[in-house]
């Protein structure tokens, strides 16, 4: 592997092409892709299909009343907001037959509701007025009174509703997303993480290091492997978006709009910038042991605060207050916390920015400790490297 008279941008493309190569290929990552996105399409379809009681019933009428009430409740359905849809029958064998292959969600026999198993909820509303009605009806016929003009007495519309929070259905399917979005952060961070982690101890470990660093500069190979494993793990966020957003919408769980796609851009963008700060960290952190053995002892600050980010994310990231504010400032926190508390509409587009921007400046200086550890101790053999020592400068191959 030589760069021969190449900048350092070109040693950090050749680096990131061969991790990104070399990890697409594995079939370990295959197989977890597949896993990840049968487990996600799962967690979408099981609802939509088992969502509660369908907006939808086919219903039928039997006995001499079976006209007034197909009339009655088709009216007291559109009052209701059902959606009500009168069959027929013969008798009352073909009705039980009709419950029984799920043709019909309830039959109304001479006064009796017929259902198989279960009687939604909006369905006995709209079938018990109806009943009411057709009965009170013919009370007031047999009484000698107009039953229509009892009728025309009582035809009062509906008050009309003035919802002061517009955007609390949008909302609540805008937290949905952001909370899977927020499990799919966490995960794919501690794995991508781990993959820059494992990386360098292996190599470090090998020996093979010290080969790579005889042709390409140490802070190319760091840069070069963080980008090359973070392109990966990219891919993987925007196919997992893609097919959920997809599988999602074509179910009805969702309707794709601007505000629904706006957190998952944000889920994006802060992995990108949650994996380079992890990463980063994880890498520094690596390159001071030299067995494999010996990786989860140094990583344990860096995992300990990613799996602190993630609870900050699950508990305070919907309902906002002042610790939640100021965290979703302070890197790597913000990385989880502002997607769930966009969501929530606890903080704004300039929030976004700002805490963003922030972000960015810490990276920047993280960038420079992490790649001075990194060739402080990734050439020093045998036990674990102090971190003084691993910021004291490269040290001479043995």
């Amino acid at each position: 592997m030589s760069t021969g008279g190449s900048t350092f941008w070109s040693a950090v493309r050749l680096v990131a092409r061969r991790e990104f190569t070399e990890r697409i290929r594995d079939r370990g990552f295959q197989i977890s892709v597949g896993v990840m996105l049968a487990i996600l399409l799962a967690s979408v379809a099981i609802p939509a299909a088992l969502g509660g009681d369908s907006d939808e019933y086919d219903v039928a009428f039997l006995g001499p009343q079976q006209t007034q009430l197909a009339q009655t409740a088709q009216r007291q359905a559109t009052l209701l907001d059902v959606d009500v849809r009168v069959g027929s029958v013969a008798d009352r064998a073909a009705a039980e037959q009709a419950l029984s292959d799920k043709k019909l969600d309830a039959v109304v026999d001479n006064g009796r509701i017929l259902v198989d198993s279960k009687l939604a909820d909006p369905l006995a509303a709209v079938l018990q007025s109806s009943w009411a009605t057709v009965e009170r009806d013919q009370r007031l016929g047999a009484a000698g009174i107009d039953p229509s003009a009892v009728n025309q007495a009582s035809a009062i519309a509906p008050m009309p509703k003035t919802t002061l929070d517009p955007d609390a259905d949008q909302r609540d399917a805008r937290k949905g997303i952001a909370f899977i979005g927020t499990f799919v952060l966490y995960g794919m961070l501690m794995l991508f993480c781990m993959w820059v982690a494992s990386g360098v101890v292996e190599e470090k470990s090998s020996r093979i290091v010290e080969i790579l660093l005889a042709t390409v500069p140490a802070r190319a190979l760091l840069t070069g492997k963080i980008l090359g494993i973070g392109l990966l793990g990219l891919l993987q966020m925007l196919v997992t978006a893609v097919v959920g957003l997809a599988a999602a919408s074509a179910l009805g769980s969702i309707e794709l709009t601007g505000a629904m796609i706006y957190p998952v851009t944000l889920v994006l963008l802060w992995f990108v910038v949650g994996y380079a700060i992890y990463a980063c960290m994880f890498a520094a952190a690596a390159a001071r042991v030299s067995r494999q053995e010996d990786l989860q002892n140094v990583i344990t600050p860096m995992t300990s605060l990613l799996i602190a980010s993630f609870v900050a994310a699950v508990v305070l990231g919907q309902k906002g207050g002042t610790l939640a504010h100021v965290l979703a400032y302070v890197p790597p926190f913000s990385a989880m916390l502002q997607p769930t508390m966009t969501a929530a509409d606890e903080v704004s587009v300039p929030e976004n920015l700002a805490a963003f921007a922030i972000a960015l400046l810490a990276l920047v200086g993280l960038i420079r400790l992490a790649a001075r550890m990194y060739e402080g101790a990734v050439l020093r053999m045998g036990g674990k490297v102090g971190f003084k020592e691993s910021l004291g400068g490269p040290a001479r191959k043995r």
